[in-house]
């Protein structure tokens, strides 16, 4: 885990430099552009520093994953995420659909086929990743054993909770940088709805078939559940900062209900004991047949 918890420290301290960077340095350049080497450090860092943040917290996602699941199940979620992620964003900057009409901007790296920036893939890796791993403590600390159905479901809920208070920041048209724009007008803050509908789509189909193929067996270490939502919480403070830049107050407190409750709900009353909830079904069945034992023969 110490790997882990350094990648993600130097994430964090990359989305706070993003956010410091977008709020304040970008909007306001006559606080540094005197400094000496500023124009330059300020070119370069338009040029490189955009999809930073994503490659790190990546890189703490495969870092978790291998000490948490062991190398093939993390492989497989980062296959099937970027590869199912990747073919929907091409399709939907190509054809709209299914997440509305839109386009990617400079600023998070080169392109794929010139449509979709090489970080996003990985941004659906290691948000949706650590969504489905909070999603599946969480089965088994109020359920008492795994579900692939509420695991799929509730990660995906997670991981639309997040695209709930980034993305109206993200294309906000008042945000120094734009990364990427809407070619339509939709009810949520300016952002048509079917990009939910599409969220909820992709989300689902890569944990759907990374959970069929990896399976619920036994992890190789038990989960850290501090480092999950230190993970996902560091990415809701940054698009609830952004938020609060634009004076965008809706989407922060519908991230925090939608997504921070839930994942903190990992630390609220006591877990069920994986033996305790299957003892109604077997105890019916235990009572079942000592009743047809009591049962008195009809002859």
């Amino acid at each position: 885990m110490k790997a882990a918890w350094s990648w993600w420290a130097l994430h964090a301290a990359a989305v706070a430099g993003a956010a410091f960077s977008l709020c304040v340095l970008i909007p306001y350049p006559h606080l540094w552009s005197h400094l000496p080497g500023a124009p330059q450090a300020y070119a370069f860092a338009m040029e490189h520093a955009g999809p930073l943040h994503i490659l790190l917290g990546a890189a703490a996602a495969l870092a978790y994953g291998r000490h948490a699941l062991g190398w093939r199940p993390t492989l497989i979620f980062f296959g099937v995420s970027s590869a199912l992620s990747l073919g929907m964003e091409l399709l939907g900057t190509g054809t709209g659909w299914p997440f509305g009409a839109y386009a990617y901007t400079l600023g998070l790296g080169p392109k794929v086929l010139g449509r979709v920036p090489y970080s996003i893939p990985l941004s659906w890796f290691y948000l949706g990743f650590v969504s489905w791993l909070l999603a599946r403590e969480l089965v088994r600390r109020h359920l008492g054993r795994p579900s692939a159905v509420l695991e799929v479901a509730l990660g995906t809920w997670l991981l639309l909770a997040w695209d709930l208070v980034l993305d109206p920041a993200m294309a906000h048209p008042d945000l120094p940088v734009r990364f990427w724009r809407w070619h339509e007008r939709g009810a949520y803050i300016g952002m048509p709805l079917v990009n939910l509908v599409g969220w909820l789509v992709t989300g689902a189909a890569f944990m759907g078939v990374a959970r069929a193929w990896i399976g619920g067996g036994a992890d190789r270490a038990p989960a850290d559940r501090r480092f999950l939502l230190a993970l996902y919480g560091t990415n809701l403070a940054f698009g609830a900062v952004l938020c609060a830049s634009l004076g965008l107050v809706a989407p922060i407190v519908l991230a925090l209900v939608a997504g921070l409750l839930p994942a903190l709900s990992l630390w609220w009353g006591a877990d069920v004991d994986p033996q305790l909830s299957a003892l109604p079904s077997a105890a019916s069945s235990r009572g079942l047949s000592g009743l047809q034992a009591q049962e008195p023969s009809s002859r």
